[in-house]
């Protein structure tokens, strides 16, 4: 019994191996060609972005050196392959040479291409979208400034000093000076922003009449739209800033 067992499981062995076997060595043999491909195209990958590493500080040195034209074009070359990154940077670099040569026009668009860009890191599209609202602040309308830049401006924001000191600029074209004094109190009072910059919005804030040295209730960051939260974010002192101006 025990040799017809064996024989009947070799026999079966055989079949299957006949009518499997094809199909199972051409799937292992798939899975080691796709594993090899996936090998082979990493090390590409790797090999093309350090590449273009190479050449993105290649570039920048050209730029620290003074040779702006050279770097402007290595960098443009740059964009047609490079990483969403490394894409970035290039263009935010293009736009500072453009700023440098009063072409504003161009650094502008240069900046609003990194801004929209979804693939782009978070951190270089909200300076892209700062740096475009600077550079081109005088065709923009002031409730523009405040749409593009009014999530920027907010405390806990890094970028909060920047932007909220053009939001606050803007609440003052439009004649808000109220959202403006809040602003550049709450921006003068923080400690995370550079002190040149509280220095200036503590300055503003004093013309609009609102104490930016001392604690005053609600004193919230006022973005699109948004307004004072209630009397104590009044204007100190209406007449004498009245007077300043």
């Amino acid at each position: 019994m025990r040799e017809v067992d064996e024989a009947v499981r070799q026999e079966q062995v055989g079949t299957a191996a006949r009518r499997y076997g094809l199909a199972i060595g051409g799937a292992v043999l798939a899975i080691l060609l796709l594993f090899g491909g996936w090998l082979f195209w990493q090390n590409r990958e790797d090999a093309r972005l350090e590449q273009r590493s190479e050449e993105l500080v290649g570039a920048i040195d050209e730029l620290e050196a003074g040779n702006a034209r050279i770097a402007d074009a290595e960098l443009e070359a740059l964009l047609a392959d490079a990483s969403p990154g490394g894409e970035a940077v290039a263009r935010l670099l293009r736009a500072g040479i453009a700023v440098d040569q009063n072409r504003a026009e161009e650094a502008v668009a240069l900046f609003d291409q990194v801004a929209a860009d979804q693939n782009a890191p978070g951190p270089y599209r909200d300076f892209a979208a700062i740096r475009a609202v600077t550079v081109g602040y005088d065709a923009l309308q002031p409730q523009q400034v405040i749409d593009r830049l009014g999530p920027l401006a907010v405390p806990d924001s890094p970028w909060f000093g920047t932007a909220g000191e053009l939001v606050a600029l803007a609440h003052l074209q439009l004649g808000a000076e109220q959202q403006a004094g809040t602003l550049l109190a709450a921006i003068a009072r923080d400690e995370e922003v550079p002190e040149t910059l509280r220095a200036r919005t503590r300055q503003l804030a004093g013309l609009l009449g609102y104490d930016a040295v001392e604690e005053v209730d609600a004193t919230q960051a006022i973005t699109a739209g948004g307004g004072p939260a209630g009397p104590a974010a009044r204007p100190a002192a209406p007449a004498a800033a009245g007077e300043a101006q």
